[in-house]
């Protein structure tokens, strides 16, 4: 299992807000959107050479996980990594699946219970 590269996915209830805060206090400029045709409800920004994504907290006050901040790793083999982080003693959230996006997502938590992405992108798909 290679890793890709990683970074970090902040959460919040307010993804305009948040989003307008890291391109006005880091210049950040918007590289991808993903959403209804209404909203978005996650948005990756470049910040100098780095990745930050946003994404919108879909809880419910009193139903959240309390996640603020999440890792995403893209990796090149999904149901590999999967299977090695649960051998190791991670914990499965989500297992391996195709989302509408284009991307083979499965969610994990780390043994401190921290949310992690392990991700395939689209243009690396081997199907």
């Amino acid at each position: 299992m290679g890793v890709r590269s990683l970074f970090p996915i902040l959460l919040t209830r307010d993804l305009p807000r948040l989003v307008s805060f890291y391109e006005h206090a880091l210049h950040g400029q918007v590289s991808y959107r993903f959403g209804s045709a209404d909203e978005d409800d996650y948005v990756s920004l470049t910040i100098g050479e780095a990745s930050l994504g946003i994404g919108r907290d879909p809880a419910t006050p009193g139903h959240g996980t309390g996640d603020r901040i999440a890792l995403w790793f893209y990796v090149d083999d999904v149901d590999d990594a999967f299977a090695r982080w649960r051998s190791a003693g991670g914990d499965a959230v989500a297992e391996p699946a195709d989302m509408p996006w284009g991307e083979r997502v499965a969610q994990v938590r780390d043994p401190d219970g921290n949310l992690v992405n392990l991700g395939l992108a689209a243009s690396d798909s081997t199907d």
